[in-house]
C-alpha cells in the first residue's frame, strides 16, 4: 500500500499527523509526505530551512518532500492568507515535479485550516490515478468567518465553491467529528462517502531525556493546583475567556493557570496578563516540543480546553481533547456542542458553556475544592474513555481500511 500524505503541516511542526504516519508505517503502509517548509509555531521559516527551493529529508523511515513556503507571520490576517495561498500554489507547481516517476494507491490530505490545500492534491491524485481521501479537521468557509479572518461575503462565497469542488472530487471524506457529517454532506455530491474518523493523538511516550527547561516547568506545575492549557494561541481558542476567569480567582493562593504554547494571539495574551496584574496567577512559559508534552501534562492538576462561543465551533472536537483524555488527568472545558457532549460522556471533568468566563471561573473553583480521590476518579474515567473510543491502534486500523477501500459502500463509522 503506497500512500502520499499531503499536508501543509508536518514534523517538526506540532501536529499529531506525524505520530499517525509513524503508526501507519508500523502497520506496513508505505507513506511519503509532501509538505511545506516548517513555520507554524513561530511564524517564520524554521532555522535550517530556506523559504525558497524544494527539499528532501527523512524523519525516521518516512520520506518528506518539501515545497517552497512563505512564513505565516504573527497576528496578521493578510500574512496568514498569503501563507495559505503560497502552499497551494507551491504544491501545485512543484508537487508533480517532486513526485515524478512515483506511483501511489491513495493520496491522503490531512486538512486542518486551510482546507483549500486539498486543491493541488486533486491534480496530483489524478496524475497518479490514485484515490483521494480528505481528512477534514476544520469546516470551511465557516471557520474563516468565525475567527474573523475573512468577513467579505464574496470571498466566502468563492471559498465555498472551492470547498464544494474538493468534496466532489474526493473519493472519501473523513471527518473528525460526527457533527461535521451534515454540513459536509451539504457540499458533497454523495453523503455515502463521508465517514467519521476521530483525531489521532501525539506520541505520548515520555522522552528518554528531558531538557532542563522542561524539567523546571514540570516541577513548577507540580508545586501548585495547576490548570494547564497546551496548544495554539489563536482567536478560536478564546483565551480572553481564560484570562477573565483568572481575574476572579485571586483568592485561591495555590492556583496557577499555565498556558503553554504560542500563536498569533500570544503577544496580546502577554500584554493582557501584565495589564491586569496576572503575572503570579497566569504563567506563560512559551512553546515546548510535542515530545516533551507528556512530561508537562502529567504534572497538571487539570487540563484546560476552550473554544469561542461560535456556532461553527460547536461542531468540532479540539484535537487536544483526545490527548488530554489519554493523559489520565481531569479536564476542565469551556465548550459547546460536540466537544462538550464528548467530555460529559467521558465523566473526565467539568464542562461549562464556551465563552462564559464567570462559569469557567466557577468550574475551576469547584475543581479546586474537590478531593484528590475525586480528581483521580475523573482522570481514570477519561483514560478508560480514550482507550475505548480513541486508542491509536483503533484509529490506525480504521484509517488503513479507508485507504484501502475503493468505494463508498464500505461506510465505517
Amino acid at each position: 500500500m503506497r500512500v502520499l500524505l499531503f499536508s501543509q503541516y508536518y514534523w517538526p511542526e506540532p501536529f499529531p499527523i506525524t505520530a499517525q504516519v509513524a503508526r501507519l508505517r508500523a502497520a506496513r503502509v508505505d507513506v511519503t509526505v509532501l509538505t511545506g517548509k516548517p513555520n507554524y509555531s513561530g511564524g517564520t521559516i524554521l532555522e535550517g530551512y530556506r523559504a525558497w527551493g524544494t527539499a528532501q529529508e527523512w524523519h525516521g523511515d518516512v520520506e518528506i518532500l518539501r515545497v517552497p513556503m512563505l512564513g505565516r507571520g504573527q497576528g496578521s490576517a493578510l500574512r496568514l492568507m498569503l501563507n495559505y495561498l503560497a502552499f497551494i500554489l507551491s504544491a501545485a507547481l512543484f508537487g508533480p515535479w517532486l513526485l515524478r516517476g512515483r506511483a501511489f494507491d491513495a493520496v491522503l490530505v490531512y486538512a486542518p485550516s486551510p482546507l483549500l490545500q486539498a486543491l493541488p492534491a486533486i491534480i496530483i491524485a489524478r496524475l497518479k490515478r490514485a484515490r483521494l481521501l480528505v481528512w477534514v479537521q476544520d469546516l470551511w468557509p465557516e471557520s474563516l468567518s468565525a475567527t474573523g479572518f475573512v468577513a467579505n461575503r464574496f470571498v466566502l462565497g468563492v471559498v465555498k465553491k472551492l470547498v464544494r469542488i474538493i468534496y466532489r472530487n474526493a473519493d472519501r471524506i473523513l471527518v473528525q467529528s460526527r457533527a461535521f457529517i451534515q454540513p459536509v454532506a451539504a457540499l458533497s455530491d454523495d453523503p455515502k462517502k463521508i465517514h467519521y474518523l476521530p483525531n489521532p493523538v501525539f506520541d505520548l511516550t515520555p522522552p528518554s531525556e528531558t531538557a532542563p527547561a522542561t524539567q523546571e516547568l514540570a516541577r513548577e506545575i507540580s508545586k501548585h493546583v495547576s490548570i494547564v492549557f497546551a496548544g495554539n494561541f489563536g482567536r478560536a481558542q478564546a483565551l480572553d475567556t481564560v484570562l477573565k476567569a483568572a481575574l476572579q480567582l485571586h483568592d485561591l493562593p495555590g492556583l496557577r493557570v499555565v498556558l503553554i504554547g504560542s500563536g498569533h494571539m500570544e503577544e496580546w495574551v502577554r500584554d493582557q496578563v501584565v495589564l491586569h496584574g496576572l503575572e503570579t496567577k497566569v504563567l506563560l512559559p512559551g512553546r515546548f516540543p510535542p515530545e516533551h508534552m507528556p512530561v508537562l501534562l502529567s504534572q497538571a492538576s487539570a487540563l484546560l480546553v476552550t473554544l469561542q462561543a461560535e456556532e461553527i465551533f460547536s461542531y468540532t472536537v479540539p484535537s487536544k481533547v483526545q490527548t488530554y483524555l489519554a493523559m489520565g488527568r481531569p479536564i476542565i472545558a469551556a465548550l459547546n456542542g460536540e466537544g462538550a457532549a464528548l467530555l460529559k460522556a467521558s465523566r473526565a471533568g467539568l464542562v461549562c458553556p464556551a465563552g462564559d468566563s464567570d462559569l469557567l471561573a466557577k468550574a475551576i473553583r469547584t475543581f479546586y475544592d474537590t478531593s484528590q480521590e475525586e480528581r483521580a476518579a475523573m482522570g481514570q474515567a477519561g483514560q478508560v474513555y480514550f482507550e475505548t473510543h480513541f486508542a491509536p491502534a483503533q484509529i490506525t486500523r480504521a484509517l488503513s481500511d479507508h485507504l484501502r477501500a475503493k468505494g463508498a459502500e464500505n461506510n465505517i463509522r
